[in-house]
């Protein structure tokens, strides 16, 4: 009987090309959404063989981006709340930051998202998101400090400004201030003396 040959494992300095490349693909996608898979490559300090052996086209480059951002994002929640037990709210607000870090990223690679799509990697992530940010809420209800009556797929919605606003100079005193906002709405209100408006 014959046997399958084994593939072998990606050598160690392929991977850390493969993670830098990523790493400087998503600073340059931030700060130039054209950035070429030439000037990438250069900055990685990667041939291009090593780049197409990685990346055979930008799109590609594009979805490893995302992907590894979005599985940054879920995998987030879990560890913030083991971080933050006597604080959920807490943990919420972190999980929150890390979200307007992307959606900041996820704007200024807007084509990374589109690339994504054609792909159909919303489909694939959304249920893992919304799973993350429903145990981050759930533990702050427990807790008695979130309104019982959140749904993770509004509170999502309603931090949609994240990565739908626009990256001017003041982006991050803005982003911190509307999330205070809404952290503001999904707190518990404490009971209202009676008479009281």
């Amino acid at each position: 009987m014959a046997t399958q040959p084994r593939r072998r494992a990606p050598r160690s300095d392929a991977q850390g090309n493969r993670a830098r490349i990523i790493e400087l693909a998503r600073e340059a996608f931030t700060e130039n959404p054209g950035a070429t898979l030439q000037s990438i490559a250069k900055s990685a300090g990667v041939g291009q063989g090593t780049m197409y052996r990685h990346f055979p086209h930008r799109e590609a480059l594009l979805i490893a981006v995302y992907r590894e951002d979005v599985e940054a994002l879920i995998e987030a929640a879990p560890r913030l709340l083991s971080a933050h037990r006597d604080d959920p709210v807490e943990a919420l607000r972190r999980w929150l930051d890390l979200l307007a870090a992307y959606g900041r990223i996820k704007h200024g690679a807007s084509l990374a998202v589109e690339a994504a799509t054609r792909a159909d990697l919303g489909s694939q992530y959304y249920p893992p998101v919304i799973e993350a940010l429903g145990s981050l809420l759930a533990a702050g209800q427990r807790a008695g400090r979130l309104r019982p009556d959140l749904d993770p797929d509004e509170v999502l919605l309603l931090v949609s400004f994240l990565w739908r606003g626009d990256n001017g100079p003041d982006w991050q005193p803005r982003t911190r201030h509307m999330l205070d906002l809404v952290l503001d709405g999904l707190r518990v209100r404490p009971p209202q003396p009676s008479g009281a408006r």
